[in-house]
């Protein structure tokens, strides 16, 4: 199992939205690298689910259920299907994660405009000691 991390303008498409329509279709990202990032999305792994601006952390968590592909609207593009997994509360902040010092090579901290981008297993684990009830 992989874990990602997808970053969405809570005013484009909240964690709210995505908690009351289940599923969605991860879509509109055009960045290189995060374009490969989706294609390397298989069912089973699981996303950290990012809102970017203002108050900006994971706010959630969702499953990988639809491998990631090309998005046949655009070519440079890819889409993953996604199912809500539940929220994370209180968010865990950029600030936060980046007060850890442990993170400071990871394209979350070092490329701010990033999209999707796979999340380290020490991202991870940290995670899980953050939130120890939530499915991570």
């Amino acid at each position: 199992m992989a874990y990602f991390l997808a970053k969405t303008d809570p005013d484009t498409y909240s964690i709210g939205r995505f908690e009351q329509e289940k599923q969605t279709l991860w879509d509109g990202v055009t960045n290189p690298q995060a374009v490969k990032a989706i294609l390397e999305m298989r069912p089973g792994d699981r996303v950290f689910v990012y809102h970017s601006g203002g108050n900006s952390g994971v706010v959630g968590m969702a499953d990988v259920v639809g491998v990631g592909r090309p998005d046949p609207k655009n070519p440079k593009s890819a889409v993953a299907d996604l199912r809500f997994a539940g929220t994370l509360e209180p968010p865990a902040t950029l600030a936060e994660i980046k007060e850890t010092g442990q993170f400071a090579d990871w394209a979350l901290v070092r490329q701010g405009r990033l999209s999707t981008m796979r999340a380290p297993e020490s991202f991870v684990a940290w995670m899980r000691k953050r939130y120890p009830k939530a499915k991570i």
